[in-house]
């Protein structure tokens, strides 16, 4: 069976760090484009940051750049995003998504961006999501 499972959600004041972790069973996720999403209830989904199955390119929402990063571990069959300096903006739910198809450039975007915008590229696997909430 083909699952992931996010962990390392919680509260955190702002300015604070949090590491969410993304793993992987029953594929490799070496083959795998991933994304990482957000969704606050009433609103829609949001890209937050994707990588390519290489991990040579990344893509970050200019509200998360320069404060998120998004890695992964072959080893360890995990991705990662590493928040920093976290807003009350940043409360959501946050998902990791992952899918082996190309993406293609559309709608006048880079073929990785595209990955970051949802429903523009189908991502067949999800996790269940983790909670972040920032607050005082």
């Amino acid at each position: 069976q083909l699952q992931l499972v996010e962990s390392g959600g919680g509260l955190v004041q702002p300015g604070g760090s949090l590491r969410l972790s993304c793993a992987a069973s029953g594929f490799t996720l070496d083959a795998y484009n991933i994304g990482w999403f957000r969704q606050v209830p009433g609103k829609e989904r949001e890209g937050v940051s994707c990588m390519s199955n290489r991990g040579d390119a990344t893509y970050y929402t200019d509200s998360v750049k320069g404060r998120f990063t998004i890695s992964r571990d072959s080893a360890k069959n995990m991705v990662y995003l590493q928040m920093n300096s976290l807003q009350l903006e940043d409360t959501a739910v946050y998902y990791c998504a992952a899918d082996s198809r190309v993406p293609v450039p559309l709608r006048g975007m880079s073929a990785l961006q595209g990955m970051c915008v949802p429903g523009l590229y189908e991502y067949h696997h999800w996790g269940q999501g983790t909670q972040v909430t920032v607050s005082s």
